[in-house]
C-alpha cells in the first residue's frame, strides 16, 4: 500500500474543481452579500403577511438567502474535507457554521409570523398573485408545521439554544478525522498505518492475521475513548428529545419523518419484517464459513471476497470504464450527462491526509455536483463511485428540471438513484462473469450489499431508536449500556453461528450517521425500492427508463411516498420488501447450486 499523500502532493487532475461555485477570494464578498440581505429580511418583521405583494417579497428575500446561503457553506465544508487539518480550510467552516446560527437567530421571527396567519389567507394570496403560484405547493410543506411551531419569542429561545447544537457532532468529526490515530499493523513484512480510508480495504485482505490485526487495532482506539464518544452521542440524543417535546412531537422518531409525512409505522415496519428474514441472514453465514473453510467465523471474517478477483488492482481509469460498459441500460442521454462529472472535475478521487473518510455527494443549486471518493483501486472502490455518482445524477437532473424550491430532493429519496447504479454495475459483472468463480464473486458481491445495506442499516436503526426508547424511560445512557446494547443487538442480527467478537460492542462509536438521526433506515428502503426499479430497467419493462429518468427529476415537488409510487414501488408497504428478501434468497440457492463451495476460497 502506499503512503498516504499531503493534500499539496495530490494532482490537480485528481481533485475537484470548486471554482464554479465559489472561491476563497469570493467567499468574504458573499457572506457580505447575505448578511445585507438579512438585514433587508428584518425590516418585514410585523408584516411579513400584510397583503400578497409584501408577501411575495419577503419570500423572494428568504430565497435569496437561503440560496446563498447553501453556496457558502457547502463550499466551505468541501474545502475543509480534502484536508481537516488545514487551518484555512477549519476557519472558513466555522465561519460558516456561525454565520447559519447568525441568520437562523435573526430571522427566527419569520416562520411563527407566517405560521400564525389562517392557511386560507395564504391560499388567497396564491389566488390573487401569479407570481406566488409556484409557491403553493411549498407553502402546503411549510403549514404541515403550524401546530409545530411555537410564538415568536419562544422560537428565539429555541434559536438561541441551537446554537449550541452540534458540539456533539463536532466532537465526534474532530475525533474521526483530525485527531484519529488508529496504529500500525504488518500487511506482507510492510509497517502499514491503519486509517478510515483503507480499513474496509484491509477487512477485505486474504490474509487473515491481517483482517484480525486491523480489526483490534481499530476498536481499541476506540475502546480507549468509549466514555468520550458515549457522552457526545448522549449529548446528542438529548438534543433530539430537547427538539421533539419543545416543537410538540410524539417523539425524536417522529419529528425527523414528519417533515416528509412518513409514518413511523414505515420505520418499525421495516425492522419487522428484517426480523423475520434474519434466519436468511443466518444461512449466508453458514454458507461464509463454509467457503472460508474455519472453524469459528469472526466479525472479522464477513468482509474479505469469498473468491480471489483476478485483477485486485483496478485502476480508477479501468474503473471508471466499467461503470460505463454497466450503466449503458439507463440510455445514451444518462450516460452523456454522466461523463460531465470526469470531464469537469466533479470528483475529488484519492485518499491523503487528513481527508474526511468515506465518500459522499453535494451540491448546490449553482454548482456541478461534487462527489468525495477515497478510491483505493478495488472493485469495491468501482460500487462506491457508482453509489456516490448516483447521487451525483439525482441532484444534476433535479436542480435542472426544478425549481430552487423544489429541487433538493427529501432524504427518504436519497438513496434510490445511487443504489440502483449499484444494483445495475453488479448485474453486468454477474453476466459478464468469465466462470464459475467470477460468478459467484458477484453473486456474493450481491448478497453482501443486501446484508450491509438492509441487514446492517436496519441493526443501526433499531440501535438508535432502542437507544432513545432508553432515554425516554430514563435509563442511564453510559458507556457500557450503549455498548452491552450493540453487542447484543449484534448477536441477534448475525446469529449462533457467528462469534460476536468482545470488540464489536465498540463499533457503534465510530457510525457518524447516528449523528443525523434516524437517517439509516433509508439506506435499506432505498435498496428496495432500488432493487425493484433496477428490475424493471433491467428487464426492459416498457416506460421503466422513463419513469426512473422523471423519478431523477423530481426533487421534492411532491411527497416522497408519492414521487416513489408514481416510479412504480409502493414503500408505505411491506410487499417491497419482501420481494428484496425473497431476492436475496434466491441468489443464495442459485450460489449453493454451483456445487461445493468449500475449495473455492484461497487463503494467502
Amino acid at each position: 500500500m502506499e503512503k498516504l499523500k499531503k493534500r499539496s502532493e495530490v494532482a490537480e487532475k485528481d481533485q475537484w474543481d470548486l471554482s464554479n461555485l465559489m472561491t476563497s477570494d469570493l467567499f468574504e464578498e458573499n457572506i457580505q452579500k447575505v448578511q445585507e440581505l438579512v438585514e433587508e429580511a428584518t425590516h418585514y418583521r410585523g408584516k411579513i403577511t400584510e397583503n400578497a405583494d409584501t408577501f411575495y417579497k419577503y419570500l423572494k428575500i428568504d430565497e435569496k438567502i437561503d440560496r446563498l446561503l447553501s453556496n457558502i457553506y457547502v463550499y466551505a465544508h468541501l474545502y475543509c474535507d480534502v484536508d481537516t487539518t488545514n487551518v484555512e480550510g477549519q476557519k472558513l467552516k466555522m465561519r460558516a457554521e456561525r454565520l447559519e446560527e447568525t441568520i437562523l437567530e435573526k430571522l427566527s421571527f419569520a416562520n411563527p409570523e407566517i405560521l400564525s396567519t389562517d392557511y386560507e389567507t395564504i391560499k388567497s394570496f396564491i389566488a390573487e398573485k401569479e407570481e406566488l403560484k409556484k409557491y403553493q405547493f411549498y407553502l402546503e410543506r411549510f403549514f404541515l408545521f403550524k401546530d409545530h411551531t411555537l410564538t415568536k419569542e419562544e422560537e428565539e429561545i429555541v434559536t438561541k439554544a441551537s446554537n449550541a447544537f452540534g458540539t456533539p457532532y463536532e466532537v465526534f468529526y474532530n475525533l474521526d478525522n483530525a485527531d484519529i490515530h488508529i496504529g500500525n499493523i504488518s500487511v506482507n513484512g510492510e509497517e502499514v498505518e491503519v486509517t478510515n480510508s483503507n480499513y474496509i480495504k484491509l477487512m477485505m485482505n486474504r490474509n487473515r492475521k491481517v483482517r484480525k490485526d486491523a480489526f483490534e487495532k481499530m476498536y481499541a482506539f476506540w475502546k480507549d475513548h468509549i466514555h468520550v464518544v458515549a457522552a457526545s452521542y448522549k449529548g446528542k440524543i438529548k438534543e433530539d428529545f430537547f427538539y421533539s417535546k419543545v416543537k410538540k412531537y410524539k417523539s425524536p422518531l417522529e419529528a425527523h419523518l414528519y417533515s416528509d409525512q412518513i409514518d413511523t409505522d414505515v420505520y418499525k415496519n421495516v425492522i419487522d419484517v428484517t426480523h423475520n428474514h434474519l434466519d436468511k441472514l443466518h444461512h449466508y453465514m453458514k454458507i461464509r464459513k463454509k467457503m472460508l473453510g474455519i472453524q469459528d467465523l469472526h466479525m472479522y471474517d464477513i468482509y474479505v471476497p469469498l473468491v480471489k478477483e483476478e485483477d485486485e488492482d483496478i485502476a480508477f481509469e479501468v474503473g471508471k470504464n466499467i461503470l460505463f460498459e454497466a450503466l449503458q441500460p439507463l440510455g445514451e442521454e444518462y450516460l452523456k450527462d454522466l461523463k460531465q462529472a470526469f470531464d469537469k472535475r466533479w470528483i475529488d478521487i484519492y485518499p491523503n491526509k487528513g481527508k474526511k473518510s468515506g465518500a459522499y455527494q453535494w451540491s448546490t443549486y449553482d454548482s456541478s455536483p461534487y462527489v468525495l471518493l477515497n478510491y483505493n483501486n478495488n472493485m469495491d472502490s468501482v460500487s462506491t463511485m457508482a453509489h456516490e455518482l448516483g447521487h451525483a445524477m439525482h441532484s444534476y437532473y433535479s436542480k435542472k428540471n426544478q425549481d430552487f424550491l423544489y429541487h433538493d430532493y427529501p432524504i427518504f429519496l436519497a438513496e434510490i438513484a445511487s443504489t440502483v447504479n449499484e444494483v445495475i454495475l453488479n448485474d453486468y459483472l454477474i453476466r459478464h462473469a468469465k466462470d464459475k468463480k467470477e460468478k459467484i464473486l458477484y453473486l456474493t458481491e450481491f448478497l453482501d450489499k443486501v446484508k450491509g445495506t438492509i441487514y446492517r442499516q436496519v441493526q443501526f436503526a433499531e440501535f438508535e431508536m432502542i437507544m432513545h426508547d432508553k432515554e425516554e424511560k430514563g435509563v442511564p445512557l453510559t458507556a457500557e449500556e450503549f455498548c452491552q446494547t450493540y453487542y447484543q443487538l449484534n448477536r441477534k442480527y448475525y446469529g449462533d453461528v457467528m462469534v460476536s467478537d468482545d470488540a464489536i460492542q465498540y463499533e457503534w462509536a465510530r457510525i457518524p450517521h447516528f449523528y443525523t438521526p434516524f437517517y439509516v433506515y433509508q439506506y435499506a428502503t432505498g435498496l428496495t425500492s432500488a432493487l425493484a426499479l433496477a428490475s424493471d430497467i433491467l428487464n426492459h419493462v416498457d416506460g421503466a427508463r422513463e419513469r426512473y429518468l422523471k423519478f431523477l427529476s423530481s426533487g421534492c415537488k411532491d411527497y416522497p411516498l408519492n414521487i416513489l409510487k408514481e416510479a412504480g414501488v409502493d414503500m408505505g408497504e411491506t410487499e417491497p420488501l419482501e420481494k428484496a428478501f425473497a431476492m436475496f434468497s434466491d441468489k443464495l440457492k442459485e450460489l449453493e447450486e454451483l456445487g461445493d463451495l468449500s475449495k473455492i476460497y484461497i487463503r494467502k
